[in-house]
């Protein structure tokens, strides 16, 4: 199964108590940049969000695509994937029987039959891209973290790690939407040089590949070949990404970002930006003239998001 974040799979209406961050993953971070509070209220205050047809079927595809590999390469066809996929969307309802909320009046079926016909196109589209008789995977769903000189924990789970028989690694990571425009696959492979510094940083070797495998639209395979240099820029990001993260715990301060994703934000009810409130801090906040009082919906404070985002060194631009 495609391992997300908990703050998405918790059912709605289940509160949950609130915690104070203790490390990063690629969501979180691009979370933060994107905005902080956000962050904050998937992080801190953890609050729920409901599921969503768009995401289960990513979970359900990627999950198909895990036990693909399960079989000899020669058995690894596009009619044994349909043959999962159906098995895996039942094995998930049972986990979380919430998702059957997904499709409320469905009493023919004919909603998710519907739902599940967009899964087959995506996973047809993957044979295009990709020929899996052709593939040996020595990880798949992989659970990664390491703890970084400076104390900084980072985890995420890796998709598919392909070693080749010289020894050179490639991280492999399943999109199920459409691939981006040139002026954002940088921020798209973020998440990718994410887990190739954590994999260097964890094991000592520099992934050869990065690959991000878009199976929406028209369908792409995007690559990218990381050194030591893009690794280091990285990491001095997500220092400065974390020193920013730890000074808005400390202080409360999680500003609103407008952005291009906010109209499909789950918490626009707590979104200054949208006439909403954010629920009281909950944590412990340090006062002071240094620090100020805490104003999680304010402007300003130690959270910049944005200059944050160009300090990564990009390849692709």
């Amino acid at each position: 199964m495609h391992q997300t974040d908990t703050a998405q799979l918790t059912a709605p209406g289940v509160p949950r108590q609130a915690v104070a961050p203790t490390g990063l993953s690629p969501s979180r971070a691009g979370d933060f940049m994107t905005c902080p509070l956000l962050y904050r209220l998937r992080v801190i205050d953890r609050l729920p969000e409901p599921p969503s047809a768009a995401a289960t079927r990513g979970t359900v595809v990627h999950a198909v695509l895990e036990r693909l590999f399960d079989h000899a390469p020669a058995e690894r066809t596009p009619e044994r994937a349909l043959g999962l996929l159906r098995p895996q969307w039942q094995r998930l309802l049972s986990e979380r029987p919430e998702l059957a909320g997904l499709f409320p009046d469905d009493e023919d079926g004919s909603a998710v039959a519907r739902w599940l016909g967009d899964a087959e196109k995506l996973l047809a589209q993957w044979f295009r891209l990709e020929d899996p008789t052709r593939l040996h995977p020595v990880e798949r769903e992989l659970y990664v973290e390491t703890v970084l000189g400076s104390g900084l924990l980072l985890r995420g789970y890796i998709d598919r790690v392909d070693v080749a028989p010289t020894g050179e690694v490639r991280l492999v990571d399943y999109k199920t939407g459409r691939a981006p425009s040139r002026d954002f696959e940088g921020k798209a492979m973020f998440q990718m040089k994410f887990y190739a510094l954590v994999v260097w940083r964890w094991k000592g070797v520099i992934p050869r590949r990065l690959q991000l495998v878009y199976l929406g639209g028209g369908g792409d395979v995007v690559t990218y070949d990381p050194d030591e240099a893009d690794l280091l820029a990285v990491e001095r990001k997500l220092e400065a990404l974390w020193e920013a993260i730890s000074s808005a715990v400390a202080t409360g301060r999680f500003p609103a970002t407008r952005n291009r994703l906010c109209d499909w934000c789950d918490h626009q009810a707590s979104c200054p930006e949208f006439g909403g409130t954010p629920p009281p801090y909950p944590l412990p906040v340090l006062t002071g003239p240094e620090r100020g009082p805490a104003d999680p919906a304010g402007p300003g404070g130690p959270a910049r998001p944005n200059e944050l985002k160009s300090d990564e060194s990009n390849k692709e631009s």
